[in-house]
């Protein structure tokens, strides 16, 4: 395991009291795209994938070691664990959203929208009420690197939601170029979603009824391409981004950087208290103890909303 020195960036007094250890650990190096990481607290480990090689890995908080935990993995990207402590995961090869049982068999949430295939889809983050949530570019469909070239059946890229009671998918969002990642407010009223074709992060009303309103322009990114979406504990926004992590106030600002050697794709709030950060950049992994503490990725709660 290599280190480099921790560099913040701070571009608001709001984002000054925000740091951690002075170096960011590099636990494993490898993978040709790095994505998708979910962290699992009862078993002590990460998963995460490595799309273009189809394979997920497992990083053992225990021990450190690392082991391929699915291959071939239909070209697996965004991932997050659901209320009940199971991996929920897109399949961009296979073109579907999936649920890993305990007994290790698979069950198919969703791969289709009125019959038609989806595209790809990215990202996915599960509600308390077990709504699943999802964007669904065309990136595993644009070329063989990271999924199946093909042509696209439904002929657009929305965002789509799971119903929990009847399994049917419904768009939520269909002014998307290309849909990325997404994550809900604390309190379950907003949701922000990231169009990295566009390069701006949108923030949504959620509704009772499982619908959206809104959607202005919440962000916008001065370094590569927003694609993952964290939360942290005191509302504050997390983006990936070409330079590393940005970091927003729930007010649009850009308050801060922490800045990573490889472009970021995705990342998550882990360990046992949630103040470890691991990092899925390029062809590593990365990780870095914090003083600030993720929401976490699952159990949110929908309010209503005009």
């Amino acid at each position: 395991m290599d280190t480099v020195p921790t560099e913040w960036e701070v571009l608001d007094e709001r984002f000054a009291r925000v740091g951690g250890d002075d170096r960011l650990e590099r636990l494993y190096h490898g993978t040709r795209w790095a994505e998708g990481p979910a962290y699992f607290a009862a078993g002590r480990y990460l998963l995460w994938s490595d799309i273009p090689n189809d394979r997920m890995l497992r990083w053992d908080e225990t021990n450190g070691v690392v082991s391929v935990f699915r291959s071939p993995a239909g070209y697996p990207n965004g991932a997050t664990v659901d209320p009940q402590g199971r991996l929920v995961s897109c399949e961009q090869g296979n073109r579907r959203v999936t649920r890993t049982e305990p007994d290790g068999s698979i069950t198919v949430i969703a791969d289709n929208y009125r019959g038609k295939r989806f595209n790809s889809p990215n990202d996915v983050v599960v509600a308390a009420d077990g709504a699943h949530w999802f964007t669904d570019p065309s990136y595993g469909i644009d070329s063989d690197y990271e999924g199946h070239q093909a042509e696209s059946e439904i002929g657009a890229c929305h965002v789509y939601r799971v119903d929990p009671v009847t399994g049917e998918a419904a768009i939520v969002a269909d002014d998307f170029l290309r849909p990325n990642g997404l994550a809900f407010s604390l309190d379950g009223s907003q949701l922000y979603i990231a169009d990295t074709r566009v390069n701006h992060i949108r923030v949504f009303g959620v509704r009772e009824n499982g619908t959206l309103s809104g959607g202005e322009e919440f962000a916008t990114c001065d370094s590569g391409r927003f694609d993952g979406l964290r939360l942290d504990n005191t509302g504050r926004v997390w983006a990936a981004a070409g330079d590393g992590l940005h970091c927003f106030d729930p007010d649009g600002t850009r308050i801060g950087k922490l800045k990573v050697p490889e472009v970021v794709a995705n990342f998550v709030f882990g360990g046992p208290k949630r103040n470890r950060l691991f990092i899925c950049a390029s062809s590593s992994l990365y990780s870095l103890m914090l003083n600030v503490t993720g929401a976490g990725s699952a159990g949110y709660r929908p309010h209503r909303t005009p």
